[in-house]
């Protein structure tokens, strides 16, 4: 009883969304978002191709080509949406792409050390860097082998999806977005790919935003709150229960109000 209390009194706001409306190019995409995290929370996002997931997660790290027409968006009582994509980052906020792009040229020890480096605020030498790093990759069951490559260049796509996380390792952000990271991903891959998310939630207290399809992605990474979009629109929300019920009966079916859910 005091424990939950505690829990109550404890947890602030780390990011509020209100009545966010969104388009590209004259075409309304999110038509009045309604959504608050708290430190430590884990919020998954489901819902039908096209129903404007992807898009809420864009416009979360700034990308310029939505244009926000009304609403607020506020990071840890920060205005989000005066910022820039980098600053937004250095508040400690990360986003894992759902198609990570491969950058030619770009060594990744290189790369993931001007990160480290900046997120923390240091000047690590390229030999204490490794040193962090490898403690990282071991969690992730990576190669160090692919340091010496070019930033996922030739990577097969869960190699792709290990990189997003060994640089939200590197990060420790205070939010990660994580857009359909469990997408082609196996079962071995899946359960390494949310152990590292687990394990900067725990030591961290770091929130997640995961948008998925599937709730298989939850029955290692287990949500506080599920909720659904349509339409551009968070339409329901609910406990964990709700993806499996999503699973077993679908979603037109779970938004249908006549059949209870």
């Amino acid at each position: 009883m005091f424990r939950a209390f505690l829990v109550k009194w404890t947890l602030k706001d780390m990011l509020k969304v209100n009545d966010l409306k969104v388009s590209i190019e004259g075409n309304r995409i999110l038509n009045g978002i309604n959504l608050e995290i708290k430190t430590g929370e884990i919020h998954a996002l489901m819902g039908h191709n096209g129903s404007g997931k992807s898009t809420l997660a864009q416009v979360l790290m700034g990308h310029p080509g939505y244009k926000v027409e009304e609403g607020t968006v506020f990071f840890e009582n920060q205005n989000l949406l005066e910022l820039e994509p980098d600053q937004r980052a250095n508040l400690g906020l990360f986003l894992s792409f759902q198609y990570p792009s491969e950058i030619g040229g770009v060594n990744i020890s290189n790369y993931l050390r001007m990160l480290y480096n900046k997120r923390h605020n240091e000047k690590l030498s390229p030999v204490a860097f490794r040193k962090v790093l490898k403690e990282k990759m071991e969690l992730l069951k990576m190669s160090g082998d692919l340091m010496n490559r070019y930033l996922n260049e030739g990577f097969s796509g869960g190699e792709k999806k290990r990189m997003e996380m060994l640089q939200m390792l590197v990060l420790e952000p205070k939010l990660a977005v994580l857009d359909e990271t469990d997408s082609g991903l196996d079962i071995d891959a899946l359960k390494i790919v949310t152990k590292a998310i687990e394990y900067l939630h725990k030591e961290k207290s770091m929130s997640v935003f995961l948008i998925t399809h599937y709730s298989r992605v939850l029955k290692y990474l287990e949500p506080d709150t599920v909720h659904v979009m349509k339409d551009g629109q968070i339409v329901k929300s609910g406990g964990k229960d709700l993806a499996h019920q999503i699973e077993e009966h679908g979603y037109d079916y779970i938004l249908d109000s006549n059949n209870g859910f």
